[in-house]
């Protein structure tokens, strides 16, 4: 499907893939792109077909952040500016965090500021060695807009993070497999292909379970141990009970491939 706000959707077997494609523009999104990719995000995960989401751009690069062009649209008040925020470019965030579907990056060229932050909400990030980094923000006289500040300690740690958000220095795709920002570097005509293998490997695997997995780790970074432990005892329980367990058994002590109809 192609959409003439400058982002695609499409769904092939259990993975929808967002194409961000603004390729002149680097990817940068407009607001109107952005209501788009927050209510096809909603649509995947309402979609039971779907499995795992993958995030793309399309040219040589991932995504560049807000164009600068979009701010001239917006109420130019500080209460204008905060509802451009909490009410549109959050609510991309807040469906990916809502959402009990793995959602996967594949970055090549520029990820700077947003663009950076809307690629770390994600739950894994395969890069291109052409991939560059950078919350950038500070450059430009902001502050992380869209999650940086939240997401980015939680990766590399605060003392990294501060460095990073402070300087708005650019981190080359190999360091970003060194700091944890990427789960894999190939050369960029693998980044796709490589991007997909995973994802179509997630999709095989049974989808509650996969959905509880991806809960029990994004819960486990607000709570405790023990309250962690509560809700591990729960979702076995749940997923115990499911014709799904009874399958993924067999098909593991036949040496094959299970079919799995998410109950």
């Amino acid at each position: 499907m192609t959409d003439d706000v400058g982002l695609r959707y499409s769904v092939d077997g259990g993975v929808a893939t967002i194409l961000l494609d603004r390729p002149q523009r680097k990817n940068a999104f407009t607001l109107p792109m952005i209501d788009e990719w927050a209510a096809r995000l909603r649509e995947a995960a309402a979609d039971d077909l779907v499995r795992v989401v993958v995030v793309s751009g399309a040219g040589d690069s991932f995504c560049s952040g807000v164009d600068l062009s979009a701010l001239e649209q917006v109420d130019d008040t500080p209460i204008g500016r905060k509802r451009m925020l909490t009410e549109r470019i959050h609510r991309v965030a807040l469906a990916v965090e809502e959402m009990d579907k793995p959602v996967i990056a594949a970055l090549k060229g520029a990820a700077v500021g947003a663009g950076l932050d809307m690629a770390l909400l994600c739950d894994m990030r395969i890069a291109g060695r052409s991939a560059r980094l950078s919350e950038g923000y500070i450059k430009v006289g902001l502050v992380p807009g869209d999650g940086g500040a939240w997401l980015l300690p939680r990766l590399v740690g605060t003392a990294k993070a501060m460095e990073l958000l402070m300087t708005g220095d650019v981190v080359t795709a190999d360091e970003a497999l060194r700091l944890g920002l990427v789960n894999d570097v190939v050369d960029d005509d693998e980044v796709l292909p490589r991007t997909y293998r995973l994802a179509e490997r997630i999709a095989t695997a049974p989808p509650v379970q996969i959905g509880m997995i991806r809960r029990l780790v994004r819960q486990a970074e607000r709570i405790d141990l023990r309250t962690h432990f509560d809700l591990v005892s729960s979702h076995f329980g749940v997923v115990s009970a499911l014709d799904d367990y009874d399958e993924a058994g067999r098909a593991f002590r036949e040496k094959r491939a299970g079919t799995y109809k998410g109950r």
